[in-house]
């Protein structure tokens, strides 16, 4: 029976000792947990120095957009004010040609006057080309269209240089 009483005490023993086993394990666990959570001084640092320099990279990022974004906008306002002047270039030009076509009177103000102001953009253009005419007095002012080409083609350029200066690459 003394057996039987040492054998029940043992694995009462052996019961107890593994339950205070487990307890001091699972404390022991949360305690290497909480400690490897925190954050040691040094870590600190040098994740705020970190930080600094991305808010720092981030903010200069953010100012070469912008100044790339008001170089746009300028290039883009140079533009528009380039495109309206050849617009009127155009129309000019374009009434010229017309007036010439359907045989305008040359005695009237409105055509004195639209060959008055379109005169020095159609003078390095006058005599390229001859200008047939019909005996009616209709005349195809070929010189016009190639001045409205060589115009146009002015235009094509200027606003392509006004492009590359707004397109400026940004490096990410």
């Amino acid at each position: 029976m003394d057996d039987d009483k040492l054998a029940a005490e043992e694995a009462r023993r052996a019961g107890q000792h593994g339950a205070v086993k487990s307890v001091i394990e699972r404390e022991v666990g949360a305690e290497v947990a909480a400690e490897a959570s925190i954050p040691t001084v040094t870590e600190l640092r040098r994740e705020e120095k970190v930080a600094g320099n991305l808010r720092r990279k981030a903010l200069d990022d953010v100012v070469v957009t912008e100044r790339a974004v008001e170089q746009a906008r300028g290039a883009a306002r140079i533009s528009q004010f380039v495109d309206y002047v050849f617009y009127v270039i155009y129309a000019l030009l374009a009434v010229r040609a017309g007036l010439a076509l359907i045989a305008g009177n040359p005695e009237a103000g409105f055509y004195r006057f639209i060959r008055a102001v379109t005169a020095p953009l159609y003078a390095p253009f006058r005599g390229i080309v001859e200008s047939p005419t019909d005996p009616a007095g209709h005349t195809l002012a070929l010189p016009l269209v190639v001045a409205i080409v060589v115009y146009a083609l002015l235009h094509l350029a200027v606003n392509g240089v006004l492009r590359m200066m707004a397109r400026r690459k940004v490096e990410i």
